[in-house]
């Protein structure tokens, strides 16, 4: 099993199940799908909190979604544990400001990268609230469902997604 671990990839394959596993957990112990875009949510109002107190509670935002630290925080604490782990295992973990992929395409500037991924993690966070969901809630456990509105979102997400690549990066990747 630990030689598993310390593998470059993993099969997608394997990795679906477990998904597919925790997703059957998350559904029998909570009666919620997986999801991450709510965590970050529920972080924003606790944040807010810090330096409003507790008018946050005032929100009808905050009143759907409590700023509390519940299961999906402690999930999306999880992945960037397990993605560190698992890099951290494999020895393919080295920090990096700038990849080169991006360097290569618009230079080596590490504060272009950190603003560059702020406003694409801002919008992303848009984007996942008023789409009702994330790539995680709408790809994992929406299509699980075969909830037609996630199905449509996730076509979205790809064309989305290929068009972007295409953008930035040039029609050979």
């Amino acid at each position: 099993m630990l030689e598993y671990l310390k593998m470059d990839l993993w099969s997608p394959y394997l990795v679906g199940v477990g998904i597919g596993v925790l997703n059957l957990f998350a559904f029998l112990l909570s009666d919620k799908p997986i999801g991450c875009s709510t965590a970050y949510s529920r972080t924003s109002g606790m944040i807010e909190r810090v330096f409003r107190g507790s008018k946050v509670d005032e929100k009808a935002y905050y009143r759907k979604f409590e700023p509390v630290v519940d299961w999906e925080v402690m999930l999306v604490a999880g992945i960037v544990l397990g993605s560190f782990l698992s890099s951290a295992i494999s020895g393919e973990f080295r920090p990096e400001l700038v990849p080169a992929l991006w360097a290569d395409q618009f230079g080596p500037d590490p504060v272009t990268r950190i603003a560059a991924a702020f406003v694409g993690g801002v919008l992303l966070g848009l984007g996942a609230r008023w789409a009702g969901g994330c790539t995680s809630g709408h790809g994992i456990s929406g299509t699980l469902q075969l909830a037609a509105s996630s199905w449509l979102a996730v076509i979205c997400f790809f064309l989305g997604g290929v068009a972007t690549a295409m953008i930035l990066f040039g029609a050979g990747v």
